[in-house]
């Protein structure tokens, strides 16, 4: 009984199809599945980051990435801002990049 399912198990190895291409066709699908899954979505909300960071101007109210809650009201150069923090209107000097999101599109003029 044995011996009969080493053999059976043998033939079945060497009936295998040998072309490289089929067995390459799994991996290169878990591949398509992560670009789609993973990178594609990723990419999407860099430029979505990007075009909010490249769009910021006075009066807006931010949040950082230290969450912390204040509004734009300097501008200096390409990558600082000033943000006027409450409840006393600190004033903070941050990077752009230091931005994560707008507050729900609103500003205060």
């Amino acid at each position: 009984m044995f011996g009969r399912n080493v053999v059976l198990s043998f033939f079945l190895q060497q009936s295998t199809p040998s072309n490289s291409l089929l067995g390459l066709l799994p991996i290169l699908l878990i591949f398509g599945i992560f670009y789609f899954l993973l990178f594609l979505p990723m990419q999407r909300q860099k430029k979505q980051q990007q075009k909010m960071l490249s769009h910021l101007e006075n009066g807006n109210v931010v949040v950082t990435s230290g969450g912390i809650v204040g509004t734009i009201v300097a501008i200096e150069g390409d990558d600082t801002l000033v943000l006027r923090v409450k409840p006393d209107n600190v004033k903070i000097q941050v990077t752009r990049s230091a931005v994560s999101s707008l507050v729900s599109g609103e500003t205060k003029k």
